[in-house]
C-alpha cells in the first residue's frame, strides 16, 4: 500500500497543550473518535492513522478567538497558540479534492479541544496532478489569446453591475472594445438573470465584440458569468463557446470545486476564477483555510486565472496579504500549473507602481471598473491611463512625473489620488 502522504499545516489555538490538540487533529481526522473503539489497532493505526510531523509554539493570549472552547479542569486562563504540521496517508482518500478536504478541514473546526483553527497550507503528492490536469491556458494561454506581451492584460468590469438591458450592455461592451482593453468581466452578481438571460447577452455582447474587432484589428477577451448549477455549466459553457466567446467565469465557491473541476474537464477556453464570498472562509485570523492552501486546490480544479483582490482596495484585506496570494498562485505547483492573478477592487492607474514594487513582475491581470470607466475623460483614456501607470512603474519613473508628459495619467490622478 502507497506511503506516500498529504501534508498539511494549521495555525491552532487551544486551552489544552498544543501536543494534545495535535493528537486530537490526528485522530479525529484519520482512525480516531472520543474513545477507543474495537478494531483500532496498532496495526491499523500504523497503516492509516494521520502523524504529527511537526509543533511549533507562537505564543499565549487571554481570551479565546472563537466561542464554544471547553478548556480542562483548573484551566489556568491561558489559550496556547501555534503552528502544527500533521500528514495524512494519500491512500486514506485517494488523489480526490472533495475527499482530502474531509480529510484536512473536515470536523476540525467544531473541536472543544481547538479555540482556533486555520488551514495554512497543503502539500499534495504527484497522483493529485496525475487526476487532475490544472489549468488548460493559464499565463501562458491567456497572453496568447489576448495578443498582450510584456505588460499585464488590463480590463474592466461591467458597470453597473446589474440592471443593463442587453442593447445597454451591447453599447457598453462596444465602446470599451473600441477603446483598446485588453479584457472584460461580467460582474459576479450578474451571470443568467431572467431580465437578460444568458443566451441573449452572449449573443448580443459577441456581435458588439466583432463590429469593435472589425473596426479596430483587436478582439477583446470577455469572460461571461456562466455560474450555475452543476448541469447548467456544460450548456452555459457552449452557449458561450459556440458564439466565438474566449472566456467563460465562474464564482468557485458557488460552484465548488468539484463544479470547477467538471467544467475543466471540457472548457474549450480560460476559466477565469473568482473568489467572491471569500472573506467568510478567512476574514477572522484564527479561523478557516488561508488563501495559500485554497489557491493549490483552486489550481488543480483548472482555475486559469484566479482573483486575489487588490494593494490599497475597498475590502479589509491587507496589501500583505493580498501580496501573499499573488505570490502563491505563481509560486510553482506540482506539474508546473500556473495561474494568471487577477488583481481588481478600487484599482486604478495609481495603483500599478505599488503593485509592480511589491511583486516586480507584469504576470498579473489588473482590473479596474471605475478605476477606468470612470475617468473623467472615458474609458479609453481610462484604459490608457492604466497602461501609463505600468509603464512608470516599470520604468522606474515615479509618478507625477509621468503624469506631466500624458494627459490621461494627470487627469487619472486628479481624479482617483486626491482622496
Amino acid at each position: 500500500m502507497s506511503q506516500e502522504r498529504v501534508t498539511a499545516t494549521y495555525l491552532v489555538e487551544t486551552p489544552y497543550t498544543l501536543e494534545r490538540a495535535a493528537a486530537t487533529i490526528a485522530g479525529e481526522q484519520s482512525t480516531g473518535t472520543f474513545t477507543s473503539v474495537p478494531g483500532e489497532t496498532d496495526e491499523l493505526k500504523a497503516r492509516f492513522g494521520a502523524n504529527v510531523e511537526h509543533i511549533e509554539e507562537i505564543g499565549e493570549v487571554d481570551e479565546p478567538s472563537l466561542p464554544g472552547a471547553k478548556p480542562p479542569a483548573g484551566h489556568n486562563g491561558k489559550y496556547r497558540q501555534g503552528r502544527v504540521t500533521v500528514s495524512f496517508p494519500l491512500h486514506n482518500f485517494g488523489p480526490s479534492i472533495p475527499n482530502l478536504l474531509s480529510a484536512v478541514a473536515g470536523n476540525l473546526y467544531e473541536l472543544q479541544e481547538l479555540s482556533g483553527l486555520r488551514l495554512l497550507d497543503l502539500e499534495l503528492p504527484d497522483a493529485f496532478a496525475a487526476r487532475y490536469p490544472g489549468p488548460k491556458f493559464g499565463i501562458e494561454g491567456t497572453r496568447k489569446l489576448t495578443g498582450v506581451y510584456d505588460r499585464p492584460i488590463l480590463g474592466t468590469i461591467v458597470k453597473p453591475s446589474i440592471g443593463l438591458s442587453t442593447e445597454q450592455l451591447s453599447e457598453l461592451v462596444e465602446k470599451l472594445a473600441r477603446a483598446g482593453m485588453d479584457f472584460i468581466k461580467d460582474d459576479e452578481l450578474n451571470a443568467n438573470p431572467p431580465f437578460a438571460p444568458l443566451e441573449q447577452k452572449v449573443k448580443a455582447v459577441m456581435e458588439a465584440i466583432e463590429r469593435a474587432a472589425d473596426a479596430t484589428g483587436k478582439k477583446l477577451m470577455y469572460a461571461f458569468n456562466i455560474t450555475g448549477d452543476i448541469d447548467e455549466l456544460r450548456r452555459n459553457h457552449d452557449i458561450v463557446v459556440g458564439a466565438g466567446g474566449t472566456s467563460v467565469m465562474v464564482s468557485i465557491l458557488s460552484v465548488g470545486l468539484s463544479g470547477l473541476a467538471y467544467l475543466n474537464s471540457f472548457s474549450e477556453v480560460p476559466i477565469h476564477g473568482h473568489r467572491n464570498q471569500w472573506g467568510m472562509l478567512t476574514r477572522s485570523p484564527l479561523l478557516g483555510i488561508e488563501f495559500t492552501a485554497y489557491q493549490k486546490l483552486c489550481r488543480l480544479a483548472g482555475a486559469d486565472h484566479l482573483h486575489v483582490n487588490g494593494l490599497n482596495s475597498k475590502f479589509y484585506e491587507s496589501n500583505e496579504s493580498v501580496l501573499r496570494s499573488i505570490e502563491a498562485c505563481t509560486t510553482p505547483l506540482l506539474g508546473g500549473y500556473n495561474t494568471l492573478p487577477v488583481v481588481s477592487s478600487m484599482q486604478w492607474a495609481g495603483t500599478a507602481p505599488a503593485t509592480y514594487e511589491a511583486t516586480r513582475s507584469v504576470d498579473v491581470m489588473h482590473l479596474a471598473g471605475g478605476g477606468m470607466l470612470a475617468h473623467p475623460d472615458g474609458p479609453a483614456a481610462g484604459f490608457e491611463s492604466m497602461k501609463l501607470g505600468w509603464e512608470a512603474a516599470v520604468q522606474g519613473i515615479p509618478l507625477e512625473a509621468y503624469a506631466a508628459q500624458h494627459p490621461a495619467l494627470r487627469r487619472a490622478i486628479e481624479k482617483y489620488g486626491r482622496g
